[in-house]
């Protein structure tokens, strides 16, 4: 960036002397100005007491801050007076301002250590740059009341400035993909690590299992062998054992075919005389069932003829039971008849002396036939009836 403007000659003569007195305190300063405290003894102690210098200066802007924001409040309290409370307004603002300032600076100075030599050195190169620029300047000015070289200087710094702030920015990134490589790189370390030590614990377990196998092998082998030599030697055992039964077994039904021979001899024999035996027995029978038919038969015929003589005299007996049983009937029906007749004239009496009750109160009310009322003769006729009964 540059700039054409040019200036008075007072101004350029006010300027042009601010800078050369700038310049003369920087060329002082940078005369009295000592390298670096570090490595002389009385380092601490000088840092010492310019912290305490700072502390003290700190803590007495603290205490008056806190003075004049009691005296406000009271102030608040105790007077109306506008003037008054924007006068003391306008104080505590400068004194906050005082404050701020005081602390930043405190905090700048408590971030940086002065027994460094990198500070100094540091501090000497602005120093030197600073009068470097303020020279050009000042010649500048003295010969063109132009300075163009202090808007250059600052442009100069400002894009260096920026260079040095994307460079800080593309480090810190560059720290932050170098740290997510790494942790990714350790991450995959760890990982193959953990699948190389699973690799070795599987191929120890699969040795492991191959040993025991091959042990297994072995040891089932000779369990089969055993195995089956005890198996032939148990079947060879259960068929000589088998074939002994079996003869046994023979020797028994053989014992057992005689038994049944002599046996069934003795039965048909027994059987042959007890059929003998049952044979009369049935002829007994036979003739003893024979003469019991014909006597029950007799007994039949003779119950059979009492039976139609029962029966007739039943007859008889039954008919005369109706004839009998007719005239009961008849009897009772002549009975009811004469009851009910008895009955009728009861009720047709009853009524009837009801019916002549009723008529004679009906004549009686009504003063029907007899109970007439008689006509009323005169006073005359009264009076001679009167005096006949008194006669």
């Amino acid at each position: 960036m540059s700039t054409d403007v040019s200036l008075g000659g007072s101004d350029a003569i006010h300027i042009a002397t601010v800078l050369e007195d700038c310049v003369d305190q920087l060329s002082v300063l940078g005369k009295i100005m000592p390298a670096s405290f570090d490595g002389r003894p009385e380092a601490f102690s000088i840092v010492h007491s310019q912290m305490n210098e700072l502390l003290s200066g700190q803590r007495d802007l603290e205490t008056r801050y806190q003075s004049i924001l009691a005296k406000k409040i009271d102030l608040k309290h105790s007077t109306q007076n506008t003037g008054k409370l924007t006068d003391m307004e306008k104080e505590v603002l400068e004194m906050g301002k005082d404050l701020k300032n005081s602390t930043h600076v405190f905090a700048r100075s408590v971030r940086q250590n002065p027994l460094t030599g990198d500070n100094m050195v540091k501090i000497q190169d602005d120093r030197l740059f600073l009068e470097g620029v303020m020279t050009e300047t000042l010649s500048e000015l003295i010969q063109n009341c132009t300075f163009q070289y202090l808007a250059h200087a600052v442009d100069t710094q400002k894009e260096r400035k920026a260079h040095l702030q994307e460079t800080i920015l593309k480090e810190e990134n560059g720290r932050k993909r170098v740290k997510l490589l790494q942790k990714q790189l350790t991450d995959i370390k760890k990982e193959k690590e953990k699948e190389i030590q699973e690799r070795n614990e599987m191929i120890a377990h699969l040795k492991d299992q191959l040993q025991e196998m091959k042990a297994k092998t072995n040891m089932e082998g000779k369990y089969i062998k055993k195995c089956a030599e005890v198996s032939v030697a148990q079947t060879q055992k259960k068929c000589s054992l088998s074939e002994k039964e079996l003869k046994d077994e023979i020797e028994g039904h053989r014992h057992e075919i005689d038994e049944e021979i002599r046996c069934n001899s003795e039965i048909v024999s027994f059987l042959t005389t007890h059929h003998q035996e049952l044979t009369r027995k049935v002829d007994f029978w036979m003739n003893k069932y024979e003469k019991d038919v014909e006597a029950k038969q007799h007994e039949l015929d003779v119950l059979k003829a009492s039976k139609a003589k029962d029966l007739e005299k039943l007859q008889e007996l039954t008919k005369l039971y109706r004839e009998y049983e007719q005239v009961v009937v008849e009897d009772r029906i002549e009975k009811e008849k004469a009851r009910r007749k008895q009955e009728q004239e009861a009720i047709e009496l009853k009524a009837s002396i009801k019916v002549q009750s009723w008529w004679r109160g009906v004549m009686v009310r009504k003063g029907f036939g007899p109970y007439a009322k008689k006509k009323k003769k005169g006073k005359k006729g009264k009076k001679g009836k009167g005096k006949k009964k008194k006669k």
